[in-house]
C-alpha cells in the first residue's frame, strides 16, 4: 500500500495516436510538409490520460467512461487495464480518436475521427460512485458525465476538469481547473459577450492577462456555485480563486515542450493531493510543479515511455526501484533527510529546492524510535505514519524511505545517491555524511535554510500561547 487515497475518475476516454516524423520538403502537389520516416505511438487520452497519471502515481483509481468493442477501444483497454479498474458504459457510435502528426516533434496536424457517446448509466458505475472518497470530472461533451449527473450532484466532486464542449459543474465542486482560453468562453457565455473581447484593454500582455483572469475566475465561482476555480495559465502558473483577491502560483521553471496533456496531469494531480487531505491552495501548488515537470519531460507524447513496468513496485514503497529508473536514465539521484516532525516552511523550501537540483528527490525520515532517541520523550509529536504520509504529499518528493537508527549512513550506503541535501547557514555547518558521499562519488552540499523555523521552536510558541 502506498497510503495515497483512491480516486475514481468520470469521464470521457480518448485513444490519442501520435505519427512522428521529419518533413525536409514539401509536396510536389502543394505547399504542404512531407513528414516522413513515422513512427507510431498510441496512449490514453482525455479522462483516460487523467486516470492513468493518477494511477502512476501510485494510486487505486477506477475509471467510469464510455467504451465500445471496437479497434480503439479494444486498444484503450489494453493499455489500461494494467493500471486501474475499468467500469465502462455503453456507447452509441465507435471512441473518439485523435492523431496527431508531428514533424521534428512539433505538431503539423490533427486527425479526429469517432463521435461515440455513452448512452447511460450503469448500476456498477452508480455503485463506484457511491463508494467514493474523491471523484475527478474530466467531462469532453461525449455523454459520460451527463449520464451520471445526479449522482455527481449528489455527492460534488473534489476537482472538475472542464472542456468546451462539456456541462457546467455541479455545485459544490471543490475545485474547477479551466485553461486561460476555457474560462474566458464559460465567463463570456454568462455575460453573452463575445469570448474574442472578454479581455480588458491591454489583452494577453503583462497585467491584463491577469486581471481578465481573475475576473474570470470569481464570475466563474460564483455562477457555478462552487468552493474554488483555478484557471491554468502556462508558462504563467495558475491562478487560483476563491470569488475574491486570487493567488498566483508561478511556475518553478521554464519549459518548452509539448504541452499536450499538461491540464490531464494538472487536474490529475490536484485531485490525487486533495484527495490525500492537502488543501485547496497546496493542491494546485503541487499541481503546477507536476504539470511544469511533465511539459519538460515531453508532455503526453512521452509519457507511456516513461512509465514504470505496472508489476514494478511504486517508488513509494520502493525507493531502490526509483533510484534504478533513474539512474539508468541517466539522472542525478538527491537525497534529504531528517525528524520531519511538524512540516513547516523551511521543510519544504529546503526539500522543492533539493528536487530541483536533480531528477528525483528521496527523503530519508527518522523512525519513531530515532527521533525519540535524539529528542527526548514527547517526540516524535506525529507518529511515522503521519510524517510519512504528509512528504508524500509534496509534490517535490518522489519516494521517502525510512531509517531506526540515529543517523542515516546504512541507509545511505543503500541508496548511494549522487547528492545528499543538508539544511544550514554556509558558516560552519557540519555536514558528517560528506565522507561517506565521497566513497562512491557522491558530494554532499548545504542549501540556505529559512531561519527562525524548527518543529522545536513551533511546539515552544504553541506551549507559551496555551499559558
Amino acid at each position: 500500500m502506498t497510503g495515497k487515497a483512491p480516486l475514481v475518475v468520470v469521464g470521457d476516454a480518448l485513444l490519442d495516436r501520435d505519427l512522428t516524423g521529419h518533413a525536409d520538403r514539401l509536396a510536389p502537389d502543394a505547399p504542404v510538409p512531407v513528414v516522413a520516416d513515422c513512427d507510431e505511438r498510441v496512449r490514453p487520452g482525455g479522462a483516460a490520460l487523467a486516470a492513468y497519471l493518477a494511477a502512476r502515481d501510485g494510486r487505486e483509481v477506477t475509471l467510469i467512461t464510455g467504451l465500445d468493442d471496437g479497434p480503439a477501444g479494444h486498444e484503450l483497454r489494453r493499455l489500461l487495464e494494467p493500471w486501474l479498474t475499468l467500469v465502462a458504459l455503453p456507447m452509441a457510435g465507435e471512441l473518439s480518436e485523435k492523431t496527431r502528426v508531428l514533424a521534428q516533434g512539433r505538431p503539423v496536424v490533427r486527425l479526429d475521427r469517432g463521435d461515440g457517446r455513452a448512452r447511460e448509466a450503469t448500476a456498477e458505475a452508480r455503485a463506484a460512485l457511491a463508494t467514493a472518497s474523491a471523484v475527478l470530472v474530466s467531462d469532453y461533451g461525449r455523454g459520460t458525465v451527463d449520464a451520471l449527473r445526479p449522482e455527481l450532484a449528489r455527492r460534488p466532486p473534489v476537482v472538475w476538469d472542464p472542456h468546451p464542449r462539456g456541462g457546467p459543474p455541479v455545485p459544490g465542486t471543490r475545485l474547477v481547473t479551466p485553461a486561460r482560453t476555457e474560462a474566458r468562453a464559460f465567463a463570456a457565455a454568462l455575460t453573452g459577450a463575445d469570448a474574442a473581447e472578454a479581455d480588458p484593454p491591454g489583452g494577453d500582455a503583462g497585467g491584463g492577462e491577469l486581471r481578465a483572469a481573475a475576473r474570470e475566475a470569481a464570475a466563474l465561482v460564483r455562477h457555478w456555485r462552487v468552493a474554488a476555480v483555478t484557471v491554468t495559465l502556462g508558462r504563467r502558473g495558475a491562478l487560483l480563486s476563491y470569488g475574491e483577491h486570487p493567488l498566483l502560483v508561478p511556475v518553478s521553471a521554464a519549459h518548452h515542450g509539448d504541452p499536450c496533456g499538461a491540464g490531464d496531469r494538472f487536474a490529475a494531480t490536484a485531485a490525487g493531493l486533495l484527495a490525500d487531505g492537502a488543501l485547496v491552495g497546496e493542491a494546485v501548488e503541487g499541481a503546477v510543479t507536476a504539470a511544469t515537470a511533465f511539459v519538460g519531460a515531453g508532455g503526453a507524447g512521452a509519457v507511456l515511455g516513461a512509465a514504470p513496468a505496472p508489476d514494478a513496485p511504486h517508488p513509494d514503497e520502493d525507493p531502490a526501484a526509483l533510484i534504478a529508473r533513474v539512474r539508468a536514465a541517466g539522472g542525478t539521484v538527491v537525497a534529504a533527510g531528517g525528524c520531519f516532525d511538524l512540516l513547516h516552511a523551511g521543510h519544504v523550501g529546503l526539500l522543492q529546492a533539493a528536487r530541483r537540483i536533480g531528477d528525483c528527490l528521496v527523503v530519508c525520515v527518522n523512525s519513531d524510535a530515532s527521533v525519540r532517541r535524539r529528542k527526548g520523550d514527547g517526540r516524535p509529536v506525529n507518529p511515522l505514519a503521519d510524517r510519512t504520509r504528509v512528504l508524500r504529499a509534496l509534490a517535490c518528493v518522489d519516494a521517502v524511505a525510512v531509517f531506526d537508527e540515529d543517523t542515516p549512513e546504512r541507509l545511505l550506503s543503500e541508496l548511494r545517491p549522487d547528492v545528499w541535501v543538508k539544511g544550514g547557514d554556509y558558516a560552519g555547518a557540519d555536514l558528517p555524511e560528506a565522507a561517506l558521499l565521497d566513497e562512491w562519488g557522491g558530494q554532499a552540499v548545504l542549501l540556505p535554510y529559512l531561519d527562525g523555523h524548527s518543529s522545536t521552536a513551533l511546539m515552544a510558541r504553541a506551549a507559551e500561547g496555551a499559558r
